[in-house]
């Protein structure tokens, strides 16, 4: 990432507790979520020869997405209810994912 430009992947918040563990622990092992995606964006990007990105944001979506929701399921043993708490969305909502996404 160019230095001489400002960073336009905001950092992680800064939590207490448990999660703020989490989240200390994350930025200590190596580069951050937002510097991850960027730097694969950017490989992307480069990869296309000059050609113009189709659905970028849906693409980024379910790169992140489908994966977040299968660990938040093996996380809590399977259990929606759980699951669903932990990434912080309504129970129904996650369900709906997960059939979008054809998870199981």
């Amino acid at each position: 990432m160019p230095t001489d430009r400002a960073d336009p992947t905001p950092s992680l918040p800064r939590k207490t507790g448990e999660d703020g563990a989490a989240l200390d622990h994350a930025r200590g092992i190596g580069e951050t979520i937002e510097q991850c995606v960027f730097r694969n964006l950017e490989e992307y990007l480069a990869s296309l020869d000059g050609a113009s990105p189709h659905a970028l944001h849906e693409m980024v979506l379910r790169a992140v997405e489908q994966p977040l929701l299968r660990f938040a399921l093996a996380r809590c043993a399977g259990n929606q209810s759980a699951a669903a708490e932990l990434l912080g969305i309504n129970r129904n909502t996650l369900r709906r994912k997960l059939h979008d996404f054809d998870v199981r």
